[in-house]
């Protein structure tokens, strides 16, 4: 084939696979917050993380911290369509995130957040398979737990926001880092005690169950 023709011919395959997706990413929790989003749509040879293995230090410092910058860099660099911080700060029990993606070349979607309160659970959504199909699907997206940090729920070694209120003086739920590789989140323990105890975090508010957000993708 001619190169033009070529040229051609792979701008109508594009064309042909290229699609608009909405999405829409509600906190189903009662207490917590999620920080920053990262959304994006890639090819499926790329992750932004993967279960079974250790965190990079783009995920480490989303998991840890809510720092996005990291994983936006590798998703650009991999030719994603990305959407960064949609919900423009933090996203708090009950509300939505919306944002609108162009997969002219991916095919796949994913989704992170660190979890307020928490070491380092983030909600998690991994390499996503978009449909070809028009029309609306829901995920519903468990947390997952980075593995670079001992889950002892202790305010001293976690992100203290404003808008969340901690105990003291907490003996620590796990002071090991039991698994050095991304997996499922056991969840928060947390406790009644705001003075003493085994955690900082207030058991009546912070403790959750997967999944913990609801995500709807429209493709047009």
């Amino acid at each position: 084939m001619k190169p033009l023709l070529l040229a051609i011919a792979m701008g109508a395959a594009f064309s042909a696979q290229a699609a608009n997706i909405d999405v829409s990413i509600t906190n189903a929790t009662d207490g917590i917050y999620f920080t920053p989003l990262i959304v994006a749509a890639h090819n499926d040879d790329a992750n932004l993380f993967q279960t079974g293995t250790p965190a990079s230090e783009a995920l480490e410092a989303m998991a840890e911290g809510g720092d996005i910058s990291g994983l936006e860099d590798i998703a650009l660099s991999v030719g994603a369509a990305v959407s960064a911080n949609p919900a423009e700060g933090i996203l708090a029990p009950g509300e939505t995130a919306s944002t609108r993606l162009y997969t002219q070349h991916g095919d796949v979607l994913s989704i992170a957040a660190m979890l307020l309160p928490s070491n380092d659970a983030f909600i998690g959504v991994d390499s996503w398979k978009i449909p070809k199909k028009k029309g609306t699907y829901v995920i519903n997206a468990n947390v997952y737990d980075a593995g670079t940090e001992a889950n002892d729920e202790l305010a001293a070694n976690v992100p203290t926001p404003p808008f969340l209120t901690f105990g003291t003086n907490g003996t620590g739920v796990d002071t090991e880092v039991a698994n050095g590789n991304v997996h499922i989140h056991p969840g928060n323990l947390g406790d009644t005690n705001a003075t003493g105890g085994i955690s900082d975090f207030d058991s009546t508010k912070h403790r959750w169950l997967n999944p913990v957000a609801t995500i709807t993708v429209t493709v047009y």
